[in-house]
């Protein structure tokens, strides 16, 4: 992942980023939707059909990777020599930019407390009473409303106000959260579902382009590494605190409790990084000495 986010920023012009972001990850959405269908219909011809399946595109993945043009590979880069300070030199970066900071610890925070997909069995199994079929709708409900969204953004990429816009999304995921973790309503719990995917892809395009531009060609890998973890330390600590409130207070009143959370987060954020809440436009805009700014 931080590899390819890395190339992403070298392949395309900085004024086309943004789009480009939103176009991969519609893709990634696409296959989170499709894939599964796809993989249970070439299961119909074995097990065996399924890996070569995978296999086969690996390779052809593989094989596209290798046709980057040579203009992505630096000639004057050297290799740094392992140490301490070059180990942690991405956490020192990001620490030293406040809107960085405060863009990647939103979304960390965000989706620990907000996660709602782990608990999506006992829904519903025990309030939608929707069964196995249910289950899977309501799990391709946040891939379906991002790979809506992704498609929008393309289309029509945020510009300006990209601040308020990432703590509005987050503000979104976590409204659509709590709505959801009061519904008892199979229609209405999907809607809030594929709501919350599209505004979590909002928020990831723009941490994610946000990200790139602030980032020098020298260090977006590591930059793109330490993001790497904060995405699945979320993810998967998420998961954890879910299944732990549930344990505490049952599925609704956890997943209620952490929508709640992450609108709390995006309204603390907003406090403690105004460089961030107040930012305009995805990349920084020099100063112009004219107006003597």
């Amino acid at each position: 992942m931080p590899a390819q986010q890395a190339l992403i920023a070298l392949l395309v012009p900085a004024p086309l980023l943004a789009r480009a972001m939103a176009f991969a990850a519609s893709g990634l959405q696409a296959a989170i939707i499709a894939g599964p269908a796809l993989g249970g219909a070439i299961y119909m011809a074995g097990a065996t059909a399924v890996y070569a399946t995978c296999a086969a595109l690996l390779m052809l993945g593989l094989a596209l990777t290798l046709r980057y043009p040579a203009s992505c590979n630096d000639p004057n880069a050297t290799r740094t020599p392992a140490s301490l300070a070059n180990l942690t030199a991405g956490v020192s970066f990001i620490v030293a930019r406040r809107a960085l900071l405060g863009a990647i610890s939103l979304d960390l925070f965000a989706v620990l407390l907000g996660g709602a997909t782990a608990l999506l069995p006992m829904f519903a199994r025990d309030i939608l009473h929707v069964g196995t079929l249910g289950l899977g709708l309501l799990r391709g409900a946040p891939a379906a409303g991002a790979f809506l969204m992704s498609l929008a953004l393309t289309r029509w990429p945020v510009s300006r106000r990209v601040g308020p816009m990432l703590l509005w999304a987050v503000a979104a995921y976590g409204a659509a959260t709590v709505a959801f973790g009061w519904s008892t309503n199979f229609l209405l719990s999907m809607t809030m579902l594929a709501i919350s995917g599209a505004a979590d892809m909002v928020s990831v395009v723009i941490r994610q382009t946000l990200v790139q531009l602030e980032t020098p060609d020298g260090m977006r890998g590591r930059i793109s590494a330490v993001n790497s973890v904060y995405i699945g330390a979320s993810n998967q600590l998420g998961k954890f605190e879910s299944g732990a409130t549930a344990a505490w207070i049952g599925p609704m009143g956890s997943v209620v409790a952490g929508g709640i959370g992450s609108l709390l987060i995006a309204l603390t954020w907003s406090k403690i990084f105004p460089m961030l809440a107040t930012r305009d436009h995805l990349q920084s805009v020099p100063a112009d000495p004219r107006k003597g700014l």
